[in-house]
């Protein structure tokens, strides 16, 4: 899969530098998956959660959360990817509590 956005996440560890290790592997996890479903990401990710289009990552031990809306669709592409996934939004627990996340 296709992370765009990737900047949002450096922006958000140079602020939380404990977050940069869990959001690097992040990172390389889901360049590196082919999911086609959402049942996939979830067999995968057991604590994902699903709200609409998106989906939020517990990052950090539950410290931080991500937000992005995934497009689970095979692109012919060199070299080929099974999907894109658009970082929507990164913080800490607190700053998530105080989002709607269905308006994002």
């Amino acid at each position: 899969m296709w992370v765009l956005e990737e900047r949002t996440l450096r922006t958000f560890w140079k602020d939380h530098a404990n977050a940069r290790g869990p959001l690097t592997a992040w990172i390389r996890e889901i360049n590196q998956a082919r999911y086609t479903t959402p049942a996939e990401l979830k067999a995968r990710h057991a604590s994902a959660d699903f709200v609409g289009d998106k989906v939020i990552f517990d990052i950090g031990g539950n410290k931080y959360r991500l937000i992005v809306r995934v497009k689970y669709a095979k692109l012919d592409i060199n070299p080929p990817l099974n999907g894109i996934v658009l970082v929507l939004f990164v913080g800490t627990h607190e700053q998530y509590d105080r989002l709607n996340v269905a308006a994002l």
